[in-house]
């Protein structure tokens, strides 16, 4: 019998064919879970080559064994008279188990389909990352940032794309990452990357969009203007990502507030001073806005930088609430009367209702309004989730706390944020994991030690949360913890020591947190006397204090709603505010 037939005749080539259709059917798969299950690019090549080294060795074992009806056996020892290769052979006929292909395949398909569009429905994502200064003054890099920045703001205004926010974009900023890890550490599917050169008022941008997938350039461009020409440059890298990622856009293509170009530049100058987060630097950048608005005084987002800016002082001692609130809220009002529908600006005036005013009311009006121009605005959203944990909605704070970190997932205060919320809400155990978050990405983030100090504190475990507090970075946070904690233990004298070191250094501005120390300590009546002080400093802590669990203690004293309703926060009145978050698809 000549070789070709003794193949046949022991079903080789049916074995092989089978063989062949099976690996194919495994390795479609493979493909489709790869992505699903994270697994590395080299998990499909590991499998390619199990099934080719299979291969061979699946033939030998045909040439070598045939199925009887005793079971397997070596070729050499069945007689060929009681052979049932035939059948069996049959059985292996691709032709025959075409139906069976077909449905395999089938399914293969539609499951590769039912990916893809999955894929498709996450697939418009993008982070900007901050352009290279390639400028012969390192002092310029205050510009190319503010490019990069100015870019993902515009970026952000195109509803079906998500766009990561500035800290968690910028957190790639002087590292040797790649695409791959920036893109599996943002969880986008495109990047934006580039490069700026300033000489006088020449400057050269060069950007390109690039497929995170596998780092395929999808556009790049360089373009050579005047400053002058600097806004419409950024109006055509938007739009042309916006071409690239094929988004149909809904109206029209987002563009840039145009200024002075000299008024733009001290801008950008300002926001990269004011992000180093000292009070020498807050003023620098005022100085520098002003200097800006003298020379473009219709400048709306000049005036609401500035507004921003002066807002930030209550973060730092020094500084009485009252002035704060009237400045901000003249170069908010400014910025209105230039353009009524600036986000930035109703977000502001936001704030400052909520945190000064006491108006709630007005503060979910203005909310609502910067949302409905920006609902993407990632600081807007914070401020809205901090709106609905005042009103005693933790849910609703939860589910935005929750998609903030979703596209700003590197930025340590949305973690801790996120934390307050679970607060909020009871839910301990996941508060304490997100504060743990934040402390990851930033050991020295404010308010996570003893925001897990004081949920501990309320889970009956006082010595665990005095080690938390005594880590925490900003010293107002920490000397409050302390208070609590040590008196949580017994340690009275600790407590008191640590009490009367916060009042002589921070009595005149911090009069809520005091209130909210003693009322924990379950001295009603000393807390209720600096409540009043809170009210008369116009405190910027007072309505976040109140509303954020310290007060458990007073709750049945018949002062507390008294209280409560002179400053227009009772829970009755609290219902009546109607306040909606609908969060970006």
């Amino acid at each position: 019998m000549s070789l070709f037939k003794e193949l046949k005749r022991r079903n080789v080539f049916r074995v092989g064919i089978a063989y062949v259709i099976a690996a194919w059917l495994i390795l479609q798969v493979v493909d489709i879970v790869q992505d699903i299950l994270s697994l590395p690019e080299w998990a499909g090549k590991f499998v390619l080559l199990l099934l080719v080294i299979g291969l061979p060795l699946a033939l030998i074992f045909a040439w070598a064994f045939e199925l009887t009806p005793d079971g397997i056996k070596r070729e050499s020892e069945v007689d060929r008279a009681q052979s049932i290769q035939p059948q069996t052979g049959k059985k292996l006929d691709p032709v025959r188990d075409t139906e069976l292909v077909e449905a395999a395949t089938e399914a293969v398909a539609s499951e590769a389909v039912e990916q893809a569009e999955q894929t498709e429905e996450i697939d418009n994502s993008i982070a900007v990352l901050p352009f290279v200064n390639m400028s012969d003054e390192a002092s310029n890099e205050y510009f190319s940032d503010g490019i990069s920045e100015e870019l993902l703001i515009l970026l952000t205004k195109v509803t079906d794309l998500r766009v990561i926010a500035r800290t968690s974009s910028f957190a790639f900023k002087g590292k040797d990452a790649t695409i791959a890890d920036v893109a599996r550490e943002l969880n986008v599917t495109h990047v934006l990357e580039g490069s700026v050169r300033k000489s006088g008022n020449q400057v050269r941008i060069t950007a390109q969009l690039i497929r995170a997938s596998d780092s395929t350039h999808l556009w790049s461009e360089s373009y050579d203007r005047t400053l002058e020409d600097i806004f419409t440059i950024q109006d055509e890298i938007a739009v042309t990502v916006v071409a690239q990622l094929k988004i149909t856009l809904l109206g029209a293509a987002p563009t840039m507030e145009t200024a002075n170009p000299a008024a733009y530049a001290l801008i950008l100058q300002a926001r990269q001073v004011g992000n180093q987060g000292t009070p020498e630097s807050l003023e620098q950048s005022i100085v520098l806005v002003k200097q800006a608005l003298e020379i473009d005084p219709e400048y709306a987002n000049g005036w609401a930088t500035l507004a921003d800016f002066y807002m930030a002082r209550r973060f730092h001692e020094g500084w009485d609430h009252g002035d704060i609130r009237s400045l901000a809220r003249e170069a908010t009002n400014h910025a209105l009367s230039i353009n009524p529908s600036s986000a930035t600006a109703h977000m502001l005036l936001g704030l400052i209702s909520m945190v000064y005013d006491c108006d709630l009311a007005a503060a979910a009006r203005h909310y609502g309004r910067a949302l409905g121009v920006d609902p993407t605005n990632t600081f807007i959203l914070r401020q809205a989730s901090r709106l609905n944990r005042v009103f005693g909605r933790a849910t609703a704070a939860i589910v935005t706390g929750n998609y903030l970190v979703t596209v700003d997932p590197l930025n340590p205060l949305i973690h801790a944020n996120l934390g307050w919320a679970y607060v909020s809400g009871g839910r301990w155990d996941e508060a304490i994991t997100a504060f743990r978050a934040a402390l990851k990405l930033s050991p020295r983030v404010i308010h996570a030690q003893v925001g897990i100090g004081v949920t501990l504190l309320r889970m009956g475990e006082p010595e665990a949360a005095l080690i938390a507090i005594q880590q925490e970075s900003f010293d107002i946070y920490k000397q409050a913890g302390l208070v609590m904690a040590y008196h949580a233990l017994g340690k009275e004298s600790e407590s008191d020591a640590v009490l009367a070191y916060f009042i002589e250094n921070y009595g005149n501005s911090r009069a809520a947190i005091i209130a909210a120390v003693l009322s924990f300590r379950g001295e009603a009546d000393r807390a209720f006397v600096w409540l009043d002080k809170a009210v008369q400093n116009i405190d910027g802590d007072l309505v976040s204090w109140l509303t954020g669990g310290f007060f458990f203690k007073v709750h049945d004293d018949p002062r507390w709603l008294l209280f409560l309703g002179s400053i227009g926060i009772s829970p009755t009145q609290l219902d009546a505010i109607e306040f909606n978050v609908t969060l970006p698809e």
